[in-house]
């Protein structure tokens, strides 16, 4: 398999309402990115960089499972991102000495009525999908 590394940061992380999305991928680890998390709706927003710290979970998924994660994202193929979201690449700290490159999805719309959470975990402020 040809490896690409994916980071989740909101409903696609283990115990988020989108985690089966993430059947069939490679669990690396748990890990932070630079940026915010903002919560848009029922799902959340990130903007990468900055100072602030967003916690998820890095995976190795396979060429076909992340074409399919752009299309749950918004993505159409060919077209690079959506109304919403596109997809980058950041750095992952695995811990607090590696750091894994990985794909991301950012935010690219709205932040001015959203909720900045904080902590950046959105885990903490998802609702309990079961």
């Amino acid at each position: 398999m040809n490896a690409e590394p994916v980071f989740v940061y909101g409903t696609l992380r283990r115990g988020g309402s989108n985690h089966f999305r993430m059947d069939g991928a490679e669990f690396v680890g748990a890990g932070t990115i630079a940026g915010r998390i903002y919560k848009i709706d029922w799902y959340p927003a990130l903007l990468c960089g900055g100072a602030g710290e967003v916690k998820g979970e890095l995976y190795l998924v396979c060429a076909e499972h992340l074409r399919a994660l752009d299309v749950f994202e918004g993505i159409v193929p060919g077209e690079g991102e959506s109304l919403e979201y596109r997809r980058v690449k950041v750095q992952v700290s695995l811990d607090s000495v590696k750091k894994e490159s990985a794909w991301v999805w950012e935010w690219i719309g709205d932040t001015s009525s959203a909720v900045a959470l904080d902590t950046g975990d959105w885990l903490a402020y998802e609702p309990n999908p079961s």
